[in-house]
């Protein structure tokens, strides 16, 4: 049966799936109706195919099979629409306002005659024509939704869809899908196959093979890889497309050669078994950054009196004593073009760091320091006294509109405008991927000092590459491990115990110390109880924090113990509902004013701005993966929600865009890199082997400064010490390094 009306009240609506419970105003009185609808609002004319259910709680239903909306024709109708909050800058109060001045010839005159809205009072001509671009945008919006609906296509994912390709998504879903899994992040093969597959496109499509060669190779890289194995490559497609005959075997064969052909992708033997097949940006970028920083490797004479002299000038202003290795690493960033200082918490880094900073500075030369995250640059900043910016600010990101990944970033240094700077330091090196890398290497011109400054006993970067433990390996470059810890750290037992954890010692735990602690708790359950209780009263009472200051760090997104359960719990505790705070509902997820939060993707787009007062003090775009803030707040009529990140950026995230943010009161340890807290619980009970590793609790325990709080397993800590497995990545960066300084020996190895 066929009913139809108008959209009276929406009861409730999921914007992932479009399934939504709404009210109707039909002929014969008002219906509740349920079933898909996507991009429903109220005031629109609905005509809908389905039949009657009895609900034990809602008594009677109309649950639709088929529908199809479409905008009203009457004054009522027309008025409801527009004060629904459909169109952004019309309410209640101008919608009545403007349907009371042009009646039914209103929405004709929203889309052919924007600027007569200005006759209304309260809209200026500026805001007229926003009102008439926020209608158009959604009628063109509603009809791609309906569209893409017939394809299972999801609200959310509708909406990237067009935001992406406007009016040829329709050309795109007809002719190759397999672009959307190319173009838009977090579409993977399988989403764009199914829309191929309803569109009618054949299994053996030639679009239908090299989007999975692509697909394949940029799931490599999202594992940390910069090439693949012609053979795992194989084995990835044979699980993506389950070719087996003969002839699908042949046109991934052909595909391969044509897209090399393309120079899309590249084959280069590295070893008698061994063929790598990397993107042709991915070889570039190993080969030219190779190049880059050989180029950078030179030698600067320095007499010993001249450098003794300059070591106790720095010893006398800082009050300290340099150990031989400490000499020996700011002898190495001084004397070399290219220099590495690695060591554990409480080696005197950050000390050495300052060091070579004064040194330089002393003798006239411009420095720079940066760090990979906000966070890791502040922190540094803090530590030493000078300023020091994301690599990212460093390079002087720009984006570049209408391109979508890592390959097409523009920086405003560049080999063409170098960064201004005698010496780049670059701490917590060990975050640096191979492509931000690369950006670096292209804005420091010849003759600069390169200082690279790490702890390769943490987690690998979370890009493609292993830049810094490469560059050690390559031993192409001066190398200073310090392994003493000082006086005043060894007292630390964070960095005791880490110290135990990174040569495999099982750590005791005593509780006798004023740092480093251990709550036993036998259920998942327990746990979080416990965690609790630490965050909202045990560890702010006694360390005098803000409960927001303290970080629970969790190896695992899923589960009772991951952070997406933890969030949930945490935010309940931290950040609890009140009528004072603004609440926006995204995919069952409550996002609050003063919700604690992280960006999980890179975003080149998106524009950010830092205040002083109420004046502009800069201006950017860019906000990056790990970057962490607050949600100041919540505007439901203009669908805006207002981050302010932990550097003092404002960004504005519409509400399409909420699944580029997730809460943080709880973070992976993996987001957690080159970030430090004053104090860190780190919640244990069981888990993936893989991922329960030596390395991922050495880079838990060092992100603490004051105190770590480990609750729940202690046989589970031990077995992580154990757990030496880290997973390998396919990298030739060490190769090609030693290649440029021509070592015979390590020729044709692959590494």
């Amino acid at each position: 049966m066929v009913l139809e009306g108008y959209i009276e009240k929406i009861i409730y609506k999921n914007d992932e799936n479009g399934y939504a419970v709404f009210t109707v105003e039909t002929t014969g009185g008002e219906e509740v109706f349920v079933g898909n609808a996507p991009h429903i609002s109220e005031g629109l004319f609905i005509s809908a195919t389905g039949d009657y259910v009895h609900h034990p709680q809602y008594d009677l239903q109309f649950k639709m099979t088929e529908c199809e909306i479409s905008l009203p024709e009457d004054v009522l109708g027309i008025e409801r629409y527009l004060a629904s909050g459909i169109v952004k800058g019309i309410g209640e109060v101008t919608a009545k306002r403007i349907v009371k001045k042009f009646g039914t010839d209103t929405l004709r005159i929203m889309e052919e005659e924007p600027e007569r809205l200005a006759e209304i009072k309260g809209i200026s001509m500026q805001k007229a024509r926003k009102i008439a671009a926020s209608y158009a945008e959604n009628r063109d919006f509603q009809q791609v939704i309906i569209f893409l609906s017939q394809y299972g296509i999801s609200v959310n994912l509708a909406m990237k869809i067009f935001n992406e390709y406007g009016d040829g998504v329709y050309s795109i879903i007809t002719s190759n899908p397999y672009k959307i899994a190319e173009d838009i992040q977090g579409v993977g093969f399988k989403t764009a196959d199914d829309i191929a597959r309803m569109a009618g496109i054949p299994e053996d499509s030639e679009f239908r093979i090299r989007s999975a060669i692509l697909y394949a190779l940029n799931q490599g890289m999202a594992n940390g890889h910069m090439y693949l194995p012609v053979e795992e490559l194989m084995q990835n497609l044979s699980e993506l497309i389950s070719f087996t005959d003969e002839s699908t075997f042949q046109i991934v064969e052909e595909q391969l050669s044509v897209l090399q052909a393309d120079r899309s992708i590249k084959f280069e033997n590295i070893g008698e078994e061994c063929t790598a097949v990397y993107s042709l940006y991915n070889y570039y970028v190993e080969k030219n950054s190779a190049s880059m920083l050989a180029e950078l490797r030179f030698d600067n004479v320095i007499y010993d009196k001249e450098f003794e002299e300059s070591i106790k000038r720095v010893e006398r202003d800082q009050g300290i004593t340099f150990d031989e290795s400490q000499r020996n690493a700011i002898r190495n960033a001084i004397t070399g073009g290219v220099a590495v200082i690695t060591g554990g918490p409480g080696t005197g880094k950050t000390t050495i760091t300052k060091a070579i900073i004064e040194y330089y500075i002393y003798n006239g030369k411009d420095v720079k320091l940066a760090a990979p995250t906000g966070r890791a640059a502040k922190r540094i900043t803090e530590a030493t006294g000078y300023k020091a910016a994301t690599v990212h600010r460093l390079l002087e990101f720009a984006g570049e509109p209408g391109e979508r990944d890592d390959h097409h970033l523009k920086f405003g240094r560049n080999k063409e405008n170098p960064i201004e700077a005698d010496v780049v330091i670059v701490d917590e090196a060990s975050m640096l991927d191979s492509m931000l890398f690369y950006s670096l290497l292209s804005a420091i011109k010849k003759g600069t000092n390169l200082v690279l400054i790490g702890d390769t006993d943490q987690l690998p970067p979370v890009g493609a590459g292993n830049v810094l433990r490469d560059i050690i390996d390559s031993k192409c470059f001066p190398v200073t491990e310090l392994e003493v810890i000082f006086r005043q750290s060894a007292e630390s037992r964070i960095i005791e115990n880490a110290h135990n954890i990174r040569m495999g010692r099982h750590i005791a735990i005593d509780n006798k110390n004023s740092d480093f602690f251990f709550i036993p708790r036998k259920t998942p359950t327990e746990i979080i109880n416990e965690v609790n209780t630490l965050i909202t009263k045990n560890l702010p009472d006694y360390l005098k924090l803000d409960p927001l200051d303290i970080q629970v760090l969790t190896p695992m997104r899923k589960n009772e113990l991951g952070v997406e359960n933890l969030n949930k719990k945490l935010q309940q505790a931290l950040n609890s509902p009140s009528k004072s705070k603004k609440e926006k509902v995204k995919n069952d997820i409550i996002f609050r004013e003063g919700d604690r939060v992280m960006q999980i993707r890179n975003n080149y787009r998106i524009e950010w701005t830092i205040y002083n007062g109420d004046d502009i003090e800069e201006e950017g775009i860019g906000v990056f993966n790990g970057d962490t803030g607050v949600i100041s707040s919540i505007d439901e009529i203009d669908e805006e929600l207002w981050v302010t990140f932990d550097d003092r950026r404002l960004v504005k995230y519409s509400f399409s865009m909420l699944d580029e943010i997730e809460h943080a009161f709880a973070v992976t340890v993996h987001k957690s890199q080159g970030s430090e807290y004053p104090a860190v619980i780190l919640p244990l009970y069981n888990g993936n082997p893989k991922l329960l590793n030596r390395n991922l609790l050495y880079t838990a325990i060092t992100r603490a400064k004051r105190m770590v709080v480990v609750v729940g397993n202690l046989g589970l800590l031990n077995q992580m010490i154990d757990n030496v497995t880290i997973q390998g990545r396919y990298t030739g960066f060490v190769r090609r390094l030693r290649e440029c300084f021509e070592f015979e020996e390590f020729k044709g190895e692959d590494v």
